[in-house]
């Protein structure tokens, strides 16, 4: 058994930027229909929101990324991040497969100003 970690933090200050200039370009281009609709439902609260799962998308990246041939064999929205029934947060690789995973687990916070994602990997 090999366990492999990925971390990450960003200013949610960026990604409100990327937001408001670039629209539904920028959403689009990074996140999902169910993870945009959760976001949005979050109101004043949303960019912190859309911080933390970028954040998230980045540390499963890290964690994955040793299965990966090229980095570019996977994309922003191939990682989902949303939530379960206790609000707890998971991610879902979409159209890609990485059987080797056993078990994803993942921790999002944050605050004003940051917002940060901790992602460790349970290899077979």
């Amino acid at each position: 058994m090999k366990i492999s970690c990925g971390t990450d933090i960003i200013e949610i200050k960026r990604i409100k930027e990327s937001i408001e200039d670039l629209g539904a370009k920028f959403l689009e281009r990074v996140y999902t229909d169910k993870e945009i609709k959760y976001c949005e439902s979050k109101n004043n609260q949303k960019y912190q929101h859309y911080a933390a799962r970028f954040a998230a998308k980045e540390a499963v990246f890290k964690s994955i990324s040793r299965k990966l041939k090229n980095k570019y064999d996977i994309g922003w929205k191939d990682i989902q991040v949303i939530n379960d029934e206790n609000g707890r947060p998971y991610a879902n690789l979409l159209n890609i497969e990485i059987p080797e995973i056993e078990e994803m687990d993942i921790s999002i916070s944050h605050c004003k100003e940051y917002a940060t994602a901790n992602v460790v990997v349970v290899w077979k």
